[in-house]
């Protein structure tokens, strides 16, 4: 895995603070921070950092430069909410990580009615301010969509992630009973249609409910959300859950994650799924991608460690994936899916009695029956107990006899194929795919299935398992060279004539507005065509006014900062900053430099 330590344009929201007088309306300031990561994962070009990661240093002492290293981000975002006699006053400031230094802050005044609408305008103003700091973004027209008018509604759904979030049944099942609330006030709305398939989801993989009735749920309220709002990128993520672990498609859940991602770039559930799906079709490449992707955005996120480590099992570097999944289950003795790969990178070791101590001796709640004798008879093969081998395997094929025994059909494939009974193997495997058993497309490009890829057979499998695939175009300019080259002569003129840069408070989308170009468009030809964010082009302007002025003979008695605001700067940080940056000197002595040639001269 090539690991990266890249911050450019990333984000991490950091939960904002309930300044409010009653401590219950938490869940409020924790919403809005969560709408404010989602509407700013929808910007392509920007990373944002996943609830989870962001949340984890809720109520912990940490500084801001400790958690900007955790998460490896250039910018932070922290803020307050504070609610009132039916009115909610939002504070947010915008802060560089590597110096602790506080670029942009706003505070807002509404009423509690109209909280989506500041949302967005919120979201849309940080995003503009990033795009000036950081570096081209395409931001779209509204990054908060209007999820309800009716602000009970709004309320509950609130409420309901504020539950969900906590990952444990009995909260889970109120924010299911907070979700039907919502969509009793608001039969239309298509965020609470979501949260109940999530909520439902997580009953089944968890098996905290009996899986047939929560999958059915999660169907029903996917295909809800789906008829409401075919755009939603979560929509598009359960629907991918569904294809493959359902309908066991493949194709149809890449189809799915595809467009999730193209309509939240950000987000890290999903980054995570496309890459298990490139990691079962032996794409490597392209999961490390994506692995990559989600690591950058969700680093503290367990079940983001459990799939790099998925990832280095699967390229059998098993020393790798052992030491992370044995961190995992440090911290959660009942990680599941950590216990079951961390017991196959035990097989390829070659530890078979400390393996079969372990699995004999394994809790029901961490292993279900059909996993433990898989696991087992796997052992014996592999350890050559012959005795043993045939116990388990004539176990394994009295369980797999049932036609919902998904985890029985798997590990009998894998049994099979490690007997060299290949003829067996794929004879399950047509089974199962007719049962619609998606354990066998994780199972069938596992490590373990040894030498049955050299069988002729293996190929035609793998190719009507994992299909191929649609490639991702690579996305055009914004412009086209002659139109970019006639827009870039046209802002130079105007910033040479208009002298916008004198204004203090200018904004990329202002000086967009002046020279009637889009601001994506102007965005796009500061960075890409002229090769500069668009404060240092404009800070640039500003400087060379800056050394005009000084030069005059008549600004002698002005000092430094005066000469900086009236040259269009409004810090003196900033002014000194860029300053030093450009010229390698400060302004100070800059001006020495000045009164050095005015003595020459006369000499």
């Amino acid at each position: 895995m090539m690991e990266t330590n890249l911050k450019d344009k990333t984000i991490a929201v950091l939960p904002f603070i309930n300044i409010s007088a009653e401590d219950e309306n938490e869940y409020f300031s924790d919403g809005i921070t969560e709408e404010i990561i989602n509407a700013l994962s929808k910007i392509e070009q920007l990373k944002v950092t996943s609830r989870t990661s962001s949340f984890f240093f809720k109520n912990k002492e940490f500084t801001l430069k400790q958690i900007a290293d955790q998460l490896n981000v250039e910018v932070m975002l922290e803020g307050s909410v504070r609610i009132a006699s039916g009115k909610v006053r939002i504070t947010a400031q915008l802060i560089h990580a590597a110096d602790d230094s506080h670029f942009w802050s706003e505070s807002w005044d509404r009423k509690l009615e109209n909280i989506l609408e500041v949302q967005d305008e919120i979201s849309l103003l940080i995003a503009d301010k990033l795009r000036e700091q950081l570096g081209h973004l395409e931001i779209k027209e509204h990054l908060v969509e209007n999820k309800t008018v009716n602000l009970d509604a709004y309320n509950n759904y609130l409420k309901a992630r504020y539950y969900f979030n906590k990952w444990n049944p009995g909260d889970v099942k109120t924010s299911i009973d907070l979700f039907n609330s919502a969509i009793e006030i608001d039969p239309d709305f298509t965020e609470a249609f979501v949260g109940l398939a999530d909520a439902y989801n997580f009953m089944a993989t968890t098996q905290f409910m009996s899986p047939e009735k929560a999958w059915e749920k999660t169907v029903e309220y996917t295909h809800k959300a789906y008829a409401l709002n075919p755009e939603n990128p979560g929509v598009h993520y359960l629907l991918a859950n569904l294809s493959f672990f359902t309908d066991c498609n493949f194709a149809d859940a890449y189809k799915h994650i595809l467009k999730s991602l193209q309509l939240k770039p950000s987000y890290p559930e999903a980054q995570q799924f496309i890459a298990f799906l490139y990691i079962l079709s032996g794409e490597m490449k392209k999961a490390d991608h994506h692995l990559q992707f989600a690591l950058g955005i969700d680093p503290l996120n367990q079940e983001t460690l459990f799939y790099k480590a998925y990832y280095y099992y699967r390229i059998r570097e098993f020393e790798k994936a052992l030491n992370i999944f044995e961190e995992l289950l440090k911290k959660n003795p009942k990680n599941i899916p950590a216990f079951v790969v961390h017991s196959y990178c035990m097989l390829f070791q070659k530890r078979y009695d400390e393996l079969l101590q372990r699995i004999e001796n394994v809790p029901e709640e961490i292993l279900i029956p059909h996993e433990q004798l898989g696991i087992l008879c796997l052992t014996n093969i592999l350890k050559g107990g012959k005795t043993n081998t045939e116990i388990y395997l004539k176990k394994l094929e009295k369980e797999s006899e049932s036609p919902a025994a998904f985890q029985a059909h798997s590990y009998l494939f894998l049994a099979y194929a490690n007997l060299r009974k290949f003829d067996e193997a794929f004879n399950v495997l047509e089974q199962s795919l007719k049962l619609k058993s998606s354990v066998l497309l994780i199972s069938y490009s596992d490590p373990l299935v040894n030498d049955l890829v050299k069988d002729k057979r293996y190929a035609v499998y793998h190719k009507r398992l994992y299909g191929h695939q649609k490639s991702v175009s690579k996305k055009k300019p914004l412009l086209d060279q002659k139109t970019a080259t006639e827009f870039a002569e046209k802002v130079l003129v105007f910033v040479k004539t208009e002298k916008p840069y004198l204004n203090p408070s200018i904004s990329l989308r202002g000086l967009a507005d002046q020279v009637e170009i889009h601001p994506n468009q102007l965005s796009w030809l500061l960075n890409e065509y002229l090769g500069q964010k668009f404060n240092e082009f404009i800070n640039h302007y500003r400087l060379d006014h800056f050394k005009k002025l000084a030069r005059k003979p008549e600004n002698a008695k002005i000092s430094i900062i005066g000469l900086a605001y009236e040259s269009g700067f409004n810090s003196k940080t900033v002014f000194n900053t860029f300053f030093k940056k450009e010229l390698g000197i400060t302004p100070v002595e800059y001006l020495q430099s000045l009164d050095q040639e005015k003595n020459s001269s006369h000499l």
